[in-house]
């Protein structure tokens, strides 16, 4: 990484908060990837994680589960949570991620319902109208509740693993061979 007072490059990854994901290829890594892992305290204050499928919309992340689950319970008394999202299993091709922090509200309405299981349907089974079909009607069941996680306005951390490798010695030898 070029130093932005002079013309040498930092030969380590101390600090690598300057490599952070720009707002295009964040958005495209919400639209190839289909997994975060969704994040929340429990009582007792433990860090808690669970992969799960989710949809980027409005700023907002949106996922689901049934109101049983003990998340449900926990962000309801704590209404706190973050998710992150890798691009691994994605063809993007380097590594990028993003973490997001926020507050969650839990909707248990028909009309989110309704919009929310399509949309992610349509997600994580792009390819068959049929399979979307199917995977609405398994989620559209009794006791599911639909998850928003409202990123902090600050609260987000980026990382572009492409960024860090072009601007480093480890980059410009892999270019230059």
């Amino acid at each position: 990484m070029k130093d932005e007072n002079t013309d040498t490059y930092v030969d380590n990854y101390e600090d690598v908060s300057v490599f952070s994901l720009d707002s295009g290829r964040e958005q495209l890594l919400h639209s190839k990837q289909t997994e975060c892992v969704f994040m929340w305290t429990n009582s007792s204050g433990d860090p808690i994680g669970v992969v799960m499928n989710y949809v980027e919309k409005d700023g907002s992340f949106w996922l689901t589960c049934t109101r049983r689950r003990k998340r449900v319970a926990a962000l309801e008394q704590r209404p706190r949570a973050s998710i992150a999202v890798s691009s691994r299993g994605t063809d993007i091709g380097m590594s990028q991620a993003v973490t997001y922090r926020g507050n969650v509200k839990i909707y248990d309405d028909q009309v989110t319902s309704d919009w929310f299981y399509r949309a992610l349907a349509e997600k994580v089974r792009p390819d068959s109208r049929s399979q979307q079909d199917a995977f609405v009607e398994h989620l559209d069941t009794p006791g599911r509740v639909v998850i928003e996680l409202i990123p902090d306005p600050d609260g987000r951390i980026g990382f572009d693993s492409e960024q860090m490798f072009a601007n480093s010695p480890a980059g410009r030898s892999s270019h230059n061979s």
